[in-house]
């Protein structure tokens, strides 16, 4: 499989898609890719039409054409003749329900289990995991089910925070993780802070970023790794 799942679009004080934009071209680009199939579904208080744009915008600056799957009458038929499909944030169960209901799951591990890239950040890295269970967003919507695409085996939580602001009496961003593998002892969660990514290319899974990956399982100590570690267990 040929993955590349980007914690965040925007770092700040940075344009949009900025700091990946580079990573994005050159992993398309090696592999001959033009044309992209956009699904802008995370979108809620953002027009389609309008996510569609701001993207292509985008990937204009590095010869990528964008054509969004929400103006195809027959999106499972767009996501099998595409040559590569990216996945924009926004709402992770509004994007999940939506390709629920219009029936691209399927398809898509179909296609990116013989190959087609698979471009995601945000709410489209989560969509990239077993299931919505460790995004940082609210159910606004009600899924058919929280299993999302299982391209890989281990879960992702997107602009994972450290932080415990002064003041807050909530829960850390840690805690909430330590919940979910206390129910869940098998798997392993890995905190992808903002400005880094994931790429799965020829079989191996590589952290890039400037910031370390924080990865939890039940039992063990939270244990950091820097861009370049072996990371090849969570793909296990």
């Amino acid at each position: 499989m040929n993955l590349l799942l980007i914690s965040n679009s925007t770092n700040a004080g940075e344009a949009y898609l900025e700091y990946p934009k580079e990573n994005i071209r050159q992993f398309l680009s090696s592999k001959g890719i033009t044309k992209v199939l956009f699904v802008p579904y995370a979108g809620v208080t953002v027009c389609w039409n309008d996510y569609e744009e701001k993207v292509r915008n985008r990937f204009a600056e590095i010869g990528i054409e964008v054509e969004g799957i929400h103006h195809s009458a027959n999106p499972a038929k767009a996501v099998m003749e595409a040559q590569a499909i990216v996945v924009g944030g926004g709402n992770s169960f509004n994007l999940l329900k939506c390709m629920q209901d219009y029936g691209i799951m399927q398809p898509i591990r179909e296609r990116v289990a013989a190959g087609m890239p698979y471009v995601g950040w945000s709410a489209g890295s989560n969509m990239s995991c077993p299931g919505l269970y460790t995004t940082n967003d609210m159910p606004i919507v009600e899924p058919q089910s929280f299993k999302a695409l299982s391209l890989i085996p281990f879960q992702i939580n997107p602009h994972y925070l450290d932080a415990h602001p002064d003041g807050h009496a909530g829960e850390t961003r840690e805690q909430r993780i330590e919940e979910y593998i206390q129910l869940n002892k098998g798997m392993y969660v890995a905190g992808l802070r903002e400005g880094c990514m994931f790429k799965l290319e020829g079989g191996k899974l590589e952290h890039i970023g400037s910031r370390s990956l924080r990865v939890f399982k039940f039992g063990e100590a939270p244990k950091e790794y820097a861009s370049g570690d072996d990371l090849s267990f969570l793909m296990k």
